[in-house]
């Protein structure tokens, strides 16, 4: 099988390696850009949340909706329900941008997570000056110092720092790194398999003061209503909405089930 995560990684870690700008110069002016939004207290309701998110294609789907308005699409998940939107910028393998991202928050009030493969402090920078109001960190392509910088620094910026993990040791490094919100992925990043599951089995790992965020392969509403009964706070839905001929339908068939104790 395909490893995709580590061909993404080196194409990403190849283009920080030449990235020559100055981290401080522009970490100042990313502090100056107005406050974000607040990604983790949006996902905090009484019942399941959904981050919405909006992406082209794949490596292992290909095009999903090469031609999609990321701002209609915006408007649609607002419409159907959902608490935050997630936004791929990287273009070589998923089609995405900066203006998608730009182009979706502009489009309602939600708050924005850049969803992207983050190597470098840059990119956190970055995450901030394009306008998110959250920045994803993937425990699997980071060192524990990589770790433990990046979320500081997202912190200091104001971002909040999605932390995904695909195991125990690795959900284990995210909260020693201080992690708030952390997010489980199904879907194994080397071979893009899905393993419904994963999620179930780390729910009750993760602490209660934690909001708790499954990712990736959630079909329908049975799915989103099993990953509550097991204590997830919201869940991460691109592919199954993207695809959806009523993007707001399928929205609404995703959320509001009773989130359980963990």
């Amino acid at each position: 099988m395909p490893s995709y995560l580590a061909d993404i990684l080196t194409t990403h870690r190849a283009d920080a390696g030449r990235d020559g700008r100055d981290l401080d110069d522009l970490a100042a002016q990313a502090a100056l850009r107005p406050a974000p939004r607040d990604f983790a207290a949006a996902l905090q309701g009484t019942g399941l949340s959904c981050i919405a998110e909006i992406k082209r294609r794949s490596p292992s789907k290909g095009d999903l909706d090469p031609h999609l308005a990321p701002d209609l699409v915006a408007k649609d998940y607002v419409v159907g329900g959902a608490s935050c939107l997630s936004v791929l910028t990287d273009a070589r393998y998923f089609g995405g941008s900066a203006d998608d991202l730009r182009a979706a928050r502009a489009a309602c009030d939600l708050p924005v997570l850049r969803k992207d493969f983050t190597v470098s402090e840059l990119d956190v920078v970055d995450a901030r000056l394009m306008g998110a109001d959250a920045v994803l960190l993937i425990v699997a392509a980071l060192t524990d110092g990589e770790l433990g910088r990046f979320h500081q620094r997202a912190t200091t910026l104001g971002l909040a720092a999605l932390v995904e993990v695909h195991d125990e040791a690795e959900l284990d490094l995210a909260l020693g790194a201080g992690a708030r919100l952390v997010g489980v992925n199904q879907r194994d990043l080397r071979t893009f398999a899905v393993d419904h599951d994963r999620a179930r089995a780390l729910a009750a790992r993760i602490p209660a003061d934690v909001v708790a965020v499954a990712e990736s392969g959630i079909r329908d509403g049975d799915d989103a209503r099993r990953l509550a009964d097991a204590g997830y706070d919201a869940i991460l839905v691109g592919e199954t909405l993207v695809r959806a001929p009523d993007r707001a339908a399928a929205l609404r068939a995703l959320i509001g089930h009773p989130v359980a104790s963990r």
